[in-house]
């Protein structure tokens, strides 16, 4: 699902590389993905600037060849077919097939995913007798709670420490302006509120035990980005 520009890119290369006119150089090239799933994302765009970025909309389309994937292979080879009811829910979402209320939403059902009322509810489904087995590495990796914002995730992420036995301690970003004549142009506390994609925000507050995930490492290649963690020790920095 990579930009447009990303594939005519790769068409010019494999041109030039192999000094022909034809499309990608003459050379067969699968593409995979599923628009209903992702789409190029344009930072700060509109639905109508990711609808420009995708391939539907690039020269190159009408030379694609459309193949499309219809046998769930993991219901057909397990005979699972209750596995089978949560892929086509998926689709019938994505076709917009299903029934919508008068604001527009839809519902789903109990055989489709267990409903919960609110975020204490979700912790403790997901999260069962949470300080009993929070040293356990195995069920912490087993489980784990998505959200589509950072600031339901800090509730989230608040809530569950509350919920852990222990002291907390808290941990500041760096927020100070190295060039003091920019320190009316940036103040502190718009320093404070910033929540950037990828990166911790201002305050973390941590206990002992908890599970981390690891977002940016300065020591490759003994941990990648993204590796599950679990605090061990905590230390005041000053």
């Amino acid at each position: 699902m990579s930009h447009k520009k990303d594939i005519e890119a790769l068409n010019w290369t494999l041109q030039d590389l192999r000094d022909s006119t034809d499309i990608m150089g003459g050379m067969v090239v699968l593409l995979a993905g599923d628009f209903r799933q992702t789409l190029p994302v344009i930072q700060r765009g509109t639905p109508a600037d990711e609808i420009q970025a995708c391939i539907k909309s690039s020269s190159l389309w009408p030379t694609v060849e459309k193949l499309r994937l219809k046998t769930n292979m993991r219901v057909h080879l397990h005979n699972d077919g209750d596995s089978g009811l949560y892929p086509e829910m998926l689709l019938k979402i994505g076709d917009g097939s299903l029934d919508v209320d008068a604001e527009g939403y839809i519902s789903l059902s109990r055989e489709f995913c267990n409903l919960v009322e609110s975020d204490v509810d979700l912790i403790a489904y997901v999260f069962p007798e949470l300080q009993q087995n929070l040293c356990s590495d195995q069920w912490l990796c087993a489980r784990a709670i998505l959200a589509p914002r950072n600031e339901i995730v800090n509730r989230i992420n608040t809530d569950i420490l509350n919920e852990v036995q222990g002291e907390m301690k808290e941990y500041l970003s760096m927020d100070t302006i190295m060039n003091t004549e920019l320190s009316t142009s940036y103040p502190v506390e718009f320093l404070n509120s910033l929540e950037l994609s990828g990166v911790q925000s201002h305050k973390l507050q941590l206990k002992l035990n908890v599970p981390i995930m690891l977002m940016r490492n300065l020591d490759a290649p003994r941990l990648c980005n993204g590796t599950k963690l679990r605090i061990t020790k905590l230390v005041l920095l000053f």
